[in-house]
């Protein structure tokens, strides 16, 4: 199997950040805003772009993994009216950080392929949506849209062409639900941020009423170096239909927690390894490798897995956000349930019935079983509230509630069984 270090791969958004280099000089020097004066300059075709795009194989990287060139294909460009560019980064899952350091140490990199979405859609004004729990780097963000004002990249007539585009960056407050696009776009609008209905899909019918694309933090950051190598490049650092590099949060019980980037691909073995390993020696036992919303999978079969969404999908799960949760022998599932069986439950908007209360009964048959109330037909109970949820919601947060909980019943029936009869944890498996 070959490793990083055979594979030579550096980062690309992440590559030679130190915390103190975001500046608009400092992104410069790393080539910054050359493919911008680049497509300006030469006129480049925006049909061109989008074929750049589609051959990286670049997937959106906030959690669905939808292609992006093709996503920006739908947008009607000769649509007379106003048309709008949002990004979403409304970082909200548990167990993912990697945007927020995106806009901390390479805002730039985001402003930048920001711009040359809307130049390849014909898009005049665009929206960032940042999570309200953030807000130095808010502020950090708005910092660098100044700097690119200053400059010429951003306003009227940008780098003395013909093209103008105005960036806003627009705080959130920290609702879940707003990571959902819809109903991102109706608190974008000052409205009470609920999904909406698709059909329509923003790509006609976004915010307030008009032609809308949205993508996540990663994605757009990733655009000007895609653009840089060449699509066909960008692809070859991934493998097929899952291009290029990804940025993994990687938390829980390992050594060095923190954001990595490496290949799509890349096996999980060599991030847990880049991470420094177990901590304290311990042995792995499960990980959630997509988020929170994403199933479990047991740390043997995690061992012999692949870092990409192809593969992640096979194995029962998603790749997701690229939140890789670490559990060691010592974690209770039956706790670790409850703990996010209590989140989606206090983060439901309550639209739809099945959500609104279902999620409030997986938190509340998975509680009595971690404190040892629990009853023989709760297993059999929270299977079937479990699937009475998913598939029946506007959005995904009712499947992102019951697919951890049928995941963990799939798995590690026997500790929940254990509880119900013993009402304690097993031996192997008490909470530290």
């Amino acid at each position: 199997m070959t490793s990083l270090h055979d594979r030579h791969i550096k980062p690309l958004i992440l590559a030679g950040l130190n915390g103190d280099n975001w500046r608009l000089k400092d992104y410069e020097s790393r080539g910054g805003y050359q493919q911008l004066r680049r497509l300006i300059n030469d006129k480049v075709a925006p049909d061109a772009i989008i074929a750049e795009l589609k051959a990286s194989s670049l997937r959106g990287r906030g959690g669905a993994g939808f292609p992006t060139g093709l996503k920006w294909s739908f947008m009607p460009r000769q649509f007379p009216g106003q048309k709008y560019l949002v990004c979403n980064s409304d970082e909200g899952e548990p167990g993912t950080f990697k945007d927020r350091d995106i806009m901390r140490f390479n805002p730039h990199a985001l402003i930048e392929g920001m711009i040359i979405g809307a130049y390849t859609m014909g898009i005049t004004t665009g929206y960032n949506y940042i999570h309200g729990e953030i807000w130095e780097v808010y502020s950090r963000f708005e910092e660098a849209l100044e700097e690119a004002r200053a400059a010429g990249y951003l306003g009227d007539k940008i780098l003395g062409s013909d093209f103008s585009f105005q960036l806003h960056a627009s705080p959130g407050w920290g609702a879940y639900i707003c990571g959902e696009e819809t109903a991102l776009l109706e608190s974008l609008e000052g409205k009470k941020g609920q999904p909406r209905f698709k059909p329509p899909f923003p790509a006609s019918f976004g915010l307030y009423g008009k032609p809308t694309t949205i993508n996540n933090t990663e994605t757009f950051a990733a655009v000007p170096f895609i653009l840089a190598i060449g699509g066909q490049a960008y692809l070859d650092l991934g493998k097929p239909n899952n291009g290029g590099t990804k940025i993994f949060s990687i938390s829980g019980d390992v050594v060095h927690p923190g954001n990595y980037e490496i290949p799509l691909g890349t096996p999980f073995a060599e991030l847990l390894k880049l991470a420094g390993g177990m901590r304290d020696g311990k042995t792995l036992k499960a990980v959630i490798p997509g988020g929170s919303s994403s199933p479990v999978v047991p740390g043997a079969q995690m061992m012999e897995l692949t870092m990409d969404y192809d593969s992640i999908a096979k194995a029962g799960s998603m790749l997701g956000s690229g939140a890789v949760i670490v559990m060691n022998e010592t974690r209770c599932m039956v706790r670790a349930l409850e703990r996010l069986s209590y989140f989606y439950h206090e983060e439901s908007c309550g639209q739809c019935t099945p959500c609104r209360e279902g999620t409030g009964w997986l938190w509340r048959i998975v509680h009595r079983i971690e404190h040892g109330q629990g009853r023989p037909e709760d297993l059999d109970l929270l299977n079937d509230v479990a699937a009475n949820i998913q598939g029946r919601t506007i959005c995904a947060l009712g499947d992102a509630a019951a697919m951890p909980v049928r995941g963990m019943l799939k798995h590690y029936m026997d500790e929940f069984a254990y509880h119900v009869e013993h009402k304690r944890c097993l031996d192997s498996a008490k909470p530290l």
